[in-house]
């Protein structure tokens, strides 16, 4: 591949899947070419591969394997020579029980329940939401009315060794949520999900490669409140790990209810779908756009070329 500028030193970057999806499950197949138009080489590979550590930047997009393996996952995020979103970001987001310093911190959060291994499970007699407080893609999420059953579920989870998260479930789930999508801390777009959890006790379907569910999108238009919630996470993470929101590359709030009161499901700083796919194609274009050019004020702030070897007043947006 010919480089914008053959005489600089361009920095080396990785887009990160995992084994079973490298180059991730096409959404984001656009942003290869998004970063060439800037002038910068980004290739795909799987985040355990050992060339990764050769990189300059490692941008995590796919990595969708890593609950199964959190340890070497993050002993291998320390490792990388830079990371976007940064290690320290991926560390507390990667445990649900981020969710009580966001509500802690006066973000509407739907409300959320740990059991740590060996700890008693005592469930309310209300249906609830058990899962995994580490997982992605809703693996080992289930609904249950039963309360027996889902303590019966949340103990096994814990006899595997995992922490289980118990929320109330919450009706408006079967409208589908709200994902609002921020590029460098600034609003970007937003789509719907269509509702993932099939009835009490059921398991979720996942798709071949096993480590995602299979979700049914919309591309959305949400009120005002909704992007104020998303604000809110933004800004009490940011505060929680003393990083500028802009700092954050990417981040996805996932949202349930309307105006009136929307609640906080997830806040995904780690490895999160953005849904380019639910823009039309110039709308896309601009908006990855703005990810390559988040991309570019990362390199500066990191002081990796070439940015640091242009003049400013060669660079326009």
């Amino acid at each position: 591949m010919k480089l914008a500028r053959p005489d600089v030193r361009h920095p080396r970057i990785v887009l990160a899947g995992c084994a079973a999806l490298i180059d991730g499950d096409g959404d984001d197949a656009g942003l290869v070419a998004a970063l060439r138009s800037r002038g910068l080489h980004a290739r795909w590979l799987s985040w355990d591969d050992p060339e990764t550590l050769e990189a300059d930047l490692v941008i995590l997009r796919a990595t969708w394997d890593y609950t199964a393996r959190l340890g070497e996952f993050l002993d291998w995020t320390g490792r990388v020579r830079n990371l976007l979103n940064a290690p320290a970001v991926v560390a507390w987001n990667t445990d649900k029980r981020y969710l009580a310093d966001l509500e802690a911190a006066g973000v509407p959060t739907v409300p959320s329940r740990f059991f740590a291994p060996g700890e008693t499970v005592d469930l309310p007699s209300v249906e609830v939401v058990v899962k995994p407080a580490v997982g992605a893609g809703s693996v080992g999420a289930q609904r249950f009315i039963d309360a027996d059953r889902a303590r019966d579920h949340a103990m096994a989870l814990q006899a595997d060794g995992l922490t289980a998260l118990v929320q109330p479930y919450d009706p408006r789930i079967a409208d589908g949520e709200t994902a609002l999508v921020f590029i460098g801390g600034e609003q970007s777009h937003a789509f719907t999900k269509g509702p993932l959890l099939p009835p009490p006790g059921e398991r979720i379907a996942l798709d071949e490669s096993g480590t995602y569910a299979e979700e049914s999108l919309q591309p959305a238009e949400p009120d005002f409140e909704l992007w104020d919630v998303g604000r809110a996470a933004l800004r009490a993470a940011a505060a929680k790990l003393d990083v500028d929101v802009d700092e954050l590359l990417y981040a996805r709030v996932d949202v349930i209810g309307g105006p009136d009161d929307p609640r906080l499901l997830e806040l995904e700083l780690v490895e999160p779908s953005l849904g380019w796919r639910q823009l039309d194609e110039s709308a896309r274009a601009t908006q990855q756009r703005v990810f390559a050019l988040g991309v570019e004020s990362a390199l500066d702030r990191l002081g990796l070329g070439p940015l640091k070897n242009r003049s400013l007043s060669h660079r326009r947006p």
